[in-house]
């Protein structure tokens, strides 16, 4: 059966240049709201609020009572909707999202919300997550006779949703859900109100909020209910399913809970740091992070720089704890957006230059302490390193608030392949001479999770750890292979790799 999608009312692609950098790239951001007469407009405020969980595309689907509207398209929020954009999107109930790719190409086939008919109407989902038995999936819908537009294992669960034929909308979605693996905090919008959906692990974060006017909101982070002054309830729990119509809000449990599953990046990087995530602020949980960072690996030196703005709140910390001074020593760009036009003529360390400066008057002749929150391939810190030496640093001592980044994450977040990863294959001493950096020193897997004031089975650290909590290949294999998500799913059996089945 062929799945109709609804075309976009606007769909710009843009062609320009990306810049890169070196660090994870998280999956989504998902907004929903029910019971409000400016759902879209709302919307658009909470996916902006979002939008730091992804830059390649937006999107946001309305319902009026009669009739489903959708318009997203490549690019950044603020870029794509404008007063006629949300003028287009009429009714009392939406969903929005703002989109990294993690699975599936930067087009917009693979921007959501995606927006599909079934025989129960109407419906649009937005995902944040990863499936990770998505091309497996792929191919049996695909041999009952189903046809892909794109290539996100979003449009995956819409399929599966459009084969179920009986039941309830909530009944359909959980047993379109029964097959899937790996990561998803969903939202449906119905002809009828709003699902959303936790995966059992609870890898992504999905909160619940109230408008004064009584609407029901959903959103990735509590940063998006901030804005819109919507009263924080509770987190949608893991395995929950949360359904808000005209008779009021009701909660399923559609699987199990299991082991928790919550991704431990999202509160070193990816969220806001005025967020509430898993419970915890984020802000609060880096600066302690710093603080056991600065026990753990003390430096003399005479400043403390972050590197921002992710590494503010734990450079904060590393110097409450340690006593020596917090300065900004390095400024950011917050116009750099994701496109440039790079010069006729090389400019040493052009793209971090493009986004980061150094303040000589405060680094010169100083040992500096610099603070961020991950190495990747170890690129970036070396040019920053070089950057702040340059500007007349006498020592620099690289601090990172979180244990080495040795595997690659398959459950939402984009990552390079193992062999990228320059602690997979590095020890301390060798990155640190990579990086020039008179020292180095990361935070251990101990007390990372002694800053989140939790124990280790609260968290999926598989990224440092490679104790994936989902099998990621189908049980009769049992091997798992070393590919990223942007080089598809794993086939090949990967070296001391260990799976924890959930």
């Amino acid at each position: 059966m062929r799945l109709p999608l609804l075309l976009c009312t606007l769909a710009r692609v843009r062609s320009l240049p990306v810049l890169t950098d070196d660090k994870f790239h998280d999956e989504c951001g998902v907004f929903g709201i029910f019971g409000h007469p400016e759902a879209a407009n709302l919307s658009y405020l909470g996916i902006h609020a979002l939008q730091h969980r992804g830059q390649e595309s937006a999107g946001i689907a309305s319902w009026d009572g009669s009739k489903m509207h959708l318009h997203k398209a490549m690019g950044l929020v603020a870029d794509i909707f404008d007063q006629q954009a949300i003028a287009g999107l009429p009714g009392t109930s939406a969903v929005g999202h703002t989109r990294y790719s993690t699975a599936g190409q930067s087009v917009l086939a693979n921007a959501q919300p995606m927006v599909a008919r079934t025989t129960a109407g109407f419906i649009a989902v937005a995902h944040n997550g990863n499936l990770v038995n998505a091309d497996e999936l792929r191919e049996q819908l695909a041999s009952r006779g189903a046809l892909f537009q794109g290539s996100s294992d979003t449009e995956v669960i819409v399929h599966l949703l459009a084969h179920q034929r009986e039941g309830a909308i909530e009944e359909r979605i959980r047993a379109a859900l029964s097959t899937v693996r790996g990561a998803y905090s969903l939202l449906f919008l119905t002809e009828k109100g709003l699902v959303a959906v936790r995966d059992p692990l609870g890898f992504r974060p999905l909160v619940l909020g109230k408008l004064k006017n009584g609407g029901i909101v959903f959103a990735s982070e509590t940063c998006a209910l901030d804005l819109i002054e919507a009263e924080y309830l509770r987190e949608v729990e893991p395995g929950e399913m949360v359904v808000v119509d005209d008779k009021g809000l009701r909660t399923i449990q559609t699987q199990a809970r299991q082991r928790s599953g919550k991704c431990i990046f999202e509160l070193i990087y990816f969220a806001r740091p005025d967020s509430t995530v898993f419970s915890r602020s984020v802000y609060a949980t880096r600066k302690l992070l710093g603080r056991r960072l600065a026990i753990e690996a003390p430096a003399e030196a005479d400043i403390v720089v972050p590197v921002p703005d992710s590494g503010v709140a734990a450079a904060l910390g590393y110097s409450e704890q340690s006593g020596i001074p917090y300065e900004m020593g390095l400024i950011r760009s917050h116009y750099v957006g994701r496109t440039f036009i790079e010069p006729s003529q090389s400019i040493r360390h052009f793209g971090v230059k493009l986004k980061l400066n150094p303040v000589p008057g405060v680094v010169r002749g100083k040992r500096v302490v610099v603070v961020d929150d991950s190495i990747v391939r170890g690129t970036t810190s070396r040019k920053i390193v070089k950057m702040i030496r340059d500007a007349g640093a006498r020592e620099i001592h690289l601090r990172i608030s979180a244990p080495p980044t040795r595997w690659p994450c398959y459950y939402g977040i984009d990552t390079p392949v193992r062999s990228e990863l320059i602690a997979a294959s590095h020890t301390e001493a060798e990155i640190a001479r990579y990086v020039t950096a008179d020292s180095l020193g990361y935070l251990s897997r101990e007390g990372m999770h002694a800053a989140v004031q939790a124990e280790e089975r609260s968290f999926c650290d598989a990224c440092f750890t490679g104790e994936y909590l989902v099998q990621l290949t189908p049980p009769e294999s049992g091997t798992v292979g070393e590919h990223g998500p942007r080089e598809g799913k794993p086939t090949g059996a990967a070296e001391n790799l260990t799976v924890v089945r959930a």
